[in-house]
């Protein structure tokens, strides 16, 4: 049970680290008003752990956790990202990360427009590699796919969802959640809303931006050679003879 209080300290202490910057230096109240909360409620699980456990332990555990709680954001963006493809989880998502940039808060933007390109360029990937498993029709529509990525738009990958959700959806899930997982990870900020690919032509936007177009890279291989692998081959057209 003291382990558990200790985890619960660590999510909160990552909160209130982002709930301070969106305070504005306590200038906002709802902001500063839920970061003393998250401030307050940290300290004392932690406190409450510490009776039992170790105190060097313990706290090495909770700052730890900062990172891992940041990681843990990451996944749950780049999941909503990819979960219905320009839906309302995506939206949430996405109206999320822009209202932290108001408050100078880059790094869950730049989590969010990573996983949110993963899907399209994924299918893209699936529909090359995996090239016999697919139609024609579907072939030319992984070449839009992929451009559509590039430039942030999920519903590239709709398609490909509508025709086989089951095995669509998860693999973009996949990808998505570890293309967030890794942005958040590396610290990468995203000073723009909007753009994809082509933010990069924008001096500094993005930093650090290898790292960051690593993880998309990444996600996107996951996603499309996931799907080309679980994915069933073309169905056949029937001919009359």
């Amino acid at each position: 049970m003291a382990w558990v209080l200790v985890i619960l300290a660590g999510i909160l202490e990552s909160g209130w680290a982002l709930g301070l910057k969106a305070s504005h230096g306590f200038t906002r109240p709802l902001p500063s008003l839920l970061t003393v909360i998250g401030m307050a409620a940290s300290f004392w699980l932690l406190a409450k752990a510490m009776q039992t456990l170790p105190v060097g332990t313990t706290y090495a555990v909770w700052t730890g956790m900062g990172t891992i709680g940041t990681v843990l954001l990451g996944i749950l963006l780049g999941a909503m990202m990819c979960f219905d493809l320009g839906g309302p989880v995506n939206k949430a998502a996405y109206t999320f990360g822009v209202g932290l940039l108001a408050s100078e808060t880059y790094g869950p933007m730049a989590a969010i427009m990573a996983a949110g390109m993963v899907p399209a360029i994924g299918m893209g990937i699936a529909s090359f590699v995996a090239r016999n498993k697919f139609s024609a029709p579907e072939r030319e529509a992984g070449k839009a796919s992929f451009v559509l990525g590039l430039c942030f738009i999920s519903e590239g990958a709709i398609p490909f969802a509508a025709k086989d959700p089951l095995r669509v959806i998860p693999a973009c899930i996949a990808g998505g959640a570890v293309t967030g997982a890794l942005s958040m990870l590396v610290g990468a900020k995203l000073m723009a809303p909007h753009g994809g690919i082509f933010v990069l032509l924008i001096p500094n936007a993005i930093t650090p931006a290898l790292l960051y177009l690593g993880a998309i890279v990444v996600g996107s291989l996951i996603t499309g050679l996931g799907y080309a692998f679980i994915k069933r081959g073309a169905a056949q057209v029937a001919v009359a003879s």
